[in-house]
């Protein structure tokens, strides 16, 4: 059975935090709302974990998966930003975004996207999300919380806990999150792509 967490949206109980951030390293999977919608996510390197997610929501090899960052230090490991991208990031961030990116060389093959060897990278405006990051100390592995023949991501933490208590570890709860994913903008050919319309407002980037 999944832990259930009800965690206060602005000032997150460090108590919870510690456990949650002790059920991730310890290879666990997690339900965890952002400043879009519920995501799951596990530890960098759980092989297992990433198996895990891709069985849940059906996903095949060309699935990107996000890395979920505190902040620009976090981010800049894993992705190569020239200075015009950098500025149009940092402008954005933190926030409701989504950034496809080159990888930089050192980035694990099985991280990136197989032919184009970028990596979708973003930094959440949630204090909840950014606790959890704090206390882990690297990014996180995740992927939006949408369910085969569902149309939207669920939205409440009790109705994830309900259906998915044997297919994840911990649920964290902290009210109502909304349905709609990131906006996801792909820098990898230089100039940026809006590819997918979300929560966060595309218009500077078209």
């Amino acid at each position: 059975m999944a832990r259930y967490y009800d965690v206060h949206p602005d000032n997150p109980q460090p108590r919870s935090i510690n456990q949650i951030v002790d059920t991730i390293r310890s290879g666990g999977l997690i339900a965890y709302p952002t400043d879009s919608c519920y995501a799951l996510g596990v530890q960098l390197g759980n092989r297992e974990g990433v198996e895990r997610i891709r069985q849940l929501r059906r996903l095949d090899e060309k699935h990107h998966f996000t890395l979920v960052c505190r902040d620009f230090a976090q981010l800049g490991q894993f992705v190569q930003l020239d200075n015009s991208v950098f500025r149009s990031v940092k402008a954005a961030t933190p926030g409701s975004y989504t950034f496809i990116l080159p990888a930089v060389k050192d980035v694990p093959r099985w991280l990136s996207h197989p032919k184009k060897r970028t990596v979708g990278v973003r930094i959440p405006d949630n204090a909840v999300v950014q606790s959890i990051l704090a206390g882990l100390g690297e990014p996180l592995l995740s992927s939006t919380l949408l369910l085969p023949g569902d149309e939207e991501p669920m939205t409440e933490g009790w109705e994830i806990k309900e259906r998915l208590d044997h297919q994840v570890d911990a649920v964290i709860d902290s009210g109502f999150c909304g349905p709609d994913p990131t906006t996801v903008i792909d820098f990898s050919s230089g100039a940026p792509e809006v590819v997918r319309r979300g929560t966060g407002d595309p218009s500077p980037f078209e």
